[in-house]
């Protein structure tokens, strides 16, 4: 019911099973055997097909597992197109909930198995439990339970509370003017936002008790980016540069550093939040401290810079004479209406295609990135016989002599860079977050080992969650328009590995044409179906 009146009212669904027993586990009441949770979640399926979210977009519902659950294997093949239809749900999405401990199955025959389901569906994603506790600024209060639906936010759950987060994202790109980041336009933006969300808790509307309670008594807000991307060109920063890597870091200790001196600023004027006595705020435990409580409680060192370049000791001060307002202060959502309503690129992520094709009403337009068209004007390559290049090789430089080599780096799309040093990157960032960030892997070829390495990865360098998983489209859009044969090819064309300048894959897989997709993301990056 609660699931129901929340995607009426355009929320995001995002549950947590693992206290549903298994199926064949005794129910003593009726002296019978239970059915498991799967026929449950058969329910969540249907309601979420039901109920569209305020008549402008179709429901939407994550359902989480903790991977101790009897019938996790079940789960796993919740996305499959084969089998027992009474046992699939393909309107929702799913996600392992996944902690530090493992028991009698085999841990490893078990991770085979989400990394298998992962490539095959799409599904579950791979969020990690512990991180997400063990670095809550709430563990006085409860636990982490799940997610939520984009796998940004961390808050505790319970059955008198419903987790609710207000979400605003800064817009990079406005920020970046003449080359360089403006760090006066950025504090004054944070603290902006801040108040903003804050006030959005007091006049907003709740569809339960459940939820306007927990909203009202912990005040969690969600402050986070987009247009990253569109900062790196402004710098002229290749994203598979140290220097993306140290920007990413520095930006967000910007933001985290304002964000909770405003917050509280904000107690002092209003009143630090209910359950704030307790918390890692009032044991005087910022984000970044929480890195060496997960490292203690692994017994193993995460390898990441752990310092930053700002002083903080102001803002603790501030906090401990005055408290918070808000109980979380950041998490990084996926952007994908905003950025697409704003004109730049989503959230954290690098470019998905420099040229693509946009559908809406009004008709379908090719979209080509602004800032490669600057370049190329600049460098005096811009013409009609580039821009047939560019269609034919699906905006992809590596095979087009013509470009400099610098400007084929700083243009590589997001399946060229390595998945693993974007994660690096979110984990440099994920430090000064009091919550999670939406971070998608992006991977080409099909390898198990490779997949499995990049999650242990991100598990490694203690990232909280992780999003979907892209992969490489097998096929391409019909070069209609064209007359392939101009470059020396057919249109049933081969890409080979080339050459790179740094330690970031650029191996471009082998592809035949079609007109089939498997994802419409690979052509029109603004696509929202899935966010």
């Amino acid at each position: 019911g609660d699931n129901a009146q929340l995607s009426k009212w355009s929320g995001g669904v995002a549950n947590d099973w693992s206290n549903i027993r298994a199926i064949g586990s005794m129910v003593n009441s009726i002296k019978t055997e239970s059915q498991g949770v799967i026929p449950f979640l058969k329910i969540v399926n249907d309601t979420t097909a039901a109920i569209n979210r305020s008549g402008k977009r179709r429901g939407a519902t994550v359902v989480y597992l903790e991977t101790w659950h009897l019938e996790i294997e079940d789960f796993l093949d919740l996305r499959k197109n084969t089998g027992d239809e009474r046992r699939r749900t393909h309107d929702i999405n799913t996600a392992n909930w996944i902690p530090d401990l493992f028991n009698i199955i085999s841990a490893k025959q078990l991770w085979r198995k989400m990394i298998s389901r992962l490539f095959e569906t799409g599904h579950p994603w791979i969020t990690f439990k512990d991180p997400c506790n063990i670095r809550s600024p709430q563990d006085h209060v409860g636990v982490v339970h799940s997610s939520n639906l984009c796998t940004e936010i961390t808050l505790n759950t319970s059955s008198q509370e419903t987790a609710v987060c207000n979400l605003g994202s800064i817009n990079l790109a406005c920020h970046t003017i003449s080359g360089t980041l403006d760090n006066e336009l950025l504090t004054q933006t944070v603290s902006v936002a801040m108040r903003m969300l804050d006030n959005v808790i007091d006049i907003n509307f709740y569809p339960t008790k459940e939820a306007q309670t927990a909203n009202l008594r912990h005040r969690p807000v969600g402050l986070g980016l987009m247009g990253l991307q569109d900062a790196l060109y402004q710098l002229n920063i290749n994203f598979t540069d140290k220097q993306a890597e140290v920007f990413a870091d520095e930006v967000m200790e910007k933001i985290s550093y304002h964000a909770i001196l405003t917050s509280s600023k904000l107690a002092k004027e209003r009143g630090a939040y209910s359950s704030y006595a307790g918390s890692k705020w009032d044991r005087n435990i910022f984000p970044q401290d929480t890195i060496a409580l997960l490292e203690q409680e692994r017994g193993l060192p995460i390898d990441i810079k752990k310092d930053g370049k700002l002083d903080w000791e102001p803002v603790r001060q501030h906090v401990q004479q005055y408290g918070m307002r808000n109980s979380n202060t950041m998490a990084i959502a996926p952007t994908a209406t905003i950025a697409n309503i704003s004109g730049v690129f989503p959230s954290i992520e690098p470019i998905y295609k420099n040229i693509y094709v946009k559908s809406n009403m009004s008709g379908e337009f090719t979209v080509i990135n602004k800032y490669l068209i600057k370049d190329l004007q600049k460098n005096g390559l811009w013409n009609k016989e580039m821009l047939d290049q560019l269609k034919y090789y699906d905006g992809n430089l590596q095979m087009i002599d013509r470009i400099p080599q610098q400007m084929k780096d700083k243009y590589k799309e997001a399946f060229e860079i390595d998945p693993i040093w974007l994660i690096k990157i979110s984990a440099a960032r994920g430090k000064w977050i009091d919550q999670s960030q939406s971070h998608n892997v992006f991977m080409q070829g099909v390898s198990g080992k490779k997949l499995s390495k990049i999650y242990i990865t991100a598990w490694q360098l203690g990232l909280k969650t992780t999003y979907y998983l892209r992969t490489f489209a097998a096929s391409q859009i019909e070069k209609s328009t064209l007359d392939a044969k101009q470059f020396g090819f057919t249109q049933k064309r081969v890409y080979t590995t080339m050459n790179n300048s740094n330690n970031n894959q650029t191996t471009i897989p082998k592809q035949e044409n079609g007109t089939t997709q498997a994802c419409n993301i690979m052509e029109d990056p603004s696509c929202e179906a899935c966010q």
